[in-house]
């Protein structure tokens, strides 16, 4: 089982950056596929990205490509998403969600077995 701890959250003007982190309890971080969600308020669930055990591969929402970035560090068992180009329609919870098995590409939210307690971003225009 693993914890996961969201931070880096806050209120930004659209065109900011801001780079959120999710920090994973237990000693088996590198052996979860991680990934990151986000939830607007009255809409459901939504795929931001993911990235492999290892780091190699990353697969992106359509609505942040090219603009997120997902990146992970297994020796602070913390995986980051770094955020350019903020619009307001990027305000949501932001949450982080561990997969206990290899892969980079699970985009669904059943996919996921354990979540964090989410950071709110806000997008000023």
């Amino acid at each position: 089982q693993v914890q996961l701890v969201e931070s880096g959250g806050g209120l930004v003007q659209a065109g900011d950056s801001l780079r959120l982190s999710c920090a994973a309890s237990g000693r088996t971080f590198s052996t979860y596929t991680m990934g990151w969600f986000r939830q607007a308020p009255g809409k459901e669930r939504e795929f931001v990205a993911t990235i492999s055990r290892s780091g190699g591969r990353t697969y992106y929402g359509d609505s942040v490509k090219g603009r997120f970035t997902i990146s992970r560090d297994n020796a602070k068992n913390t995986v980051y998403l770094q955020m350019n180009s903020l619009k307001p329609e990027d305000t949501a919870v932001y949450y982080c969600a561990a997969r206990p098995s290899g892969g980079a590409y699970f985009i669904r939210v059943i996919d996921y077995d354990y979540w964090g307690q989410g950071t709110q971003v806000t997008v000023s225009s």
